[in-house]
């Protein structure tokens, strides 16, 4: 691919540009509908329906993102405030805890992470089942799967059970922040019934890898889900004829989920041919999922954001993550040939970038 702007864009923002397919269209034009904060509507409460069957709970909310789905789980659990338990580097901590705290009033207590698996003695030490001079009782524990903020890294099936047992010895509900959780069902090679048996309560986006144009769920027991049902109303999230909606989300879970594997391969192909240009672009195990960070460190002349203007030179959309990174996300609308026109680009970037540097020494 030659360098110069093109209308075509290989778009590595994230798996949120997805975009209906045409069984998704067709199923939106069609949806039965209803009011679903009066009797119900038929699509919303056949998708809710499958989402809990596929997850392996009793009951199932659709909302309009993921980011409601983890505040009301934590409205749910937080029936007397207290602190939430989640490691440093999740997205609850990271980009959703304003709603944690000053709507829940759940103080979120911090837990030193690696590759989004918190460090279980110091989990341990931080759960209490009740209330102590030191502070309120944990009124949950929250695990991600994929983790987002440390580049798509997917917690093993034996770290999610330690945490259960940690959290149901204490007496407290462990919600799974599982945005991508699909995605992380693929790098395992198991059902995602495997990886939800260890959570109380789940939130999965809709609206990322499985294309469909917005929403997300909300799983947990018969019990929590009509609690939440009160607290989506009290936050605005009542929806009217949200079948249309609905319909094309049940379509994602229908046809979407097994093409999944292709974006965690197409990924991997990706940390592979960057790795090959230079170890240091990339981190040092690959997630197995569709996430990539790419490491351009802090220059003036070649920081994130800089790599982002001349990555769209080449027609390629990528999103500075921090300050010394990008972070690029697979999807259904990247193929191969995507995959080999953004290395290939990258190595010329870091080639032109190399080629400006000030030599050591030289003012």
């Amino acid at each position: 691919m030659t360098s110069g702007n093109t209308e075509r864009f290989v778009d590595l923002r994230s798996d949120t540009v997805t975009r209906p397919t045409a069984l998704m269209w067709e199923a939106m034009q069609t949806a039965s509908l209803g009011d679903d904060t009066l009797e119900g509507d038929p699509t919303v409460r056949a998708l809710e329906h499958l989402a809990a069957v596929v997850t392996g709970k009793e009951e199932a909310m659709f909302v309009v993102s993921g980011t409601m789905g983890n505040l009301i789980a934590s409205l749910c659990h937080a029936t007397r405030g207290g602190e939430a338990v989640l490691d440093a580097q999740a997205h609850m901590a990271k980009s959703e805890a304003g709603g944690m705290s000053r709507l829940a009033h759940l103080y979120p207590v911090l837990i030193p992470s690696v590759r989004g698996e918190m460090d279980l003695d110091q989990l341990a030490g931080a759960l209490r089942p009740g209330f102590s001079r030191y502070g309120q009782p944990t009124a949950m524990v929250a695990v991600e799967s994929t983790h987002n903020h440390s580049g798509g890294y997917v917690p093993s099936l034996s770290y999610l059970a330690d945490v259960r047992a940690l959290a149901s010895r204490a007496g407290v509900p462990v919600h799974m922040d599982g945005a991508r959780v699909f995605n992380a069902a693929a790098a395992l090679g198991v059902d995602v019934g495997q990886i939800t048996a260890h959570c109380d309560s789940l939130t999965f986006c809709l609206s990322k890898g499985l294309s469909a144009p917005m929403g997300a769920m909300l799983v947990g027991s018969h019990v929590m889900i009509e609690q939440a049902r009160t607290f989506r109303r009290m936050t605005g999230g009542g929806l009217r004829q949200a079948g249309i909606m609905a319909a094309a989300g049940k379509v994602a879970m229908e046809t979407m989920v097994a093409r999944l594997a292709d974006d965690n391969v197409r990924a991997q192909r990706l940390w592979d041919g960057l790795a090959q240009i230079d170890p240091q672009l990339v981190d040092a195990v690959p997630s197995t999922s569709n996430i990539v960070r790419l490491r351009v460190g802090e220059q003036r002349e070649a920081n994130p954001r800089a790599w982002e203007a001349a990555l769209a030179e080449y027609g390629i959309l990528a999103r500075a993550s921090g300050t010394s990174m990008l972070r690029l996300v697979t999807h259904r609308h990247i193929g191969d040939e995507d995959i080999d026109e953004t290395i290939a680009a990258i190595a010329s970037i870091r080639d032109t970038f190399a080629s400006r540097a000030t030599p050591l020494g030289v003012a």
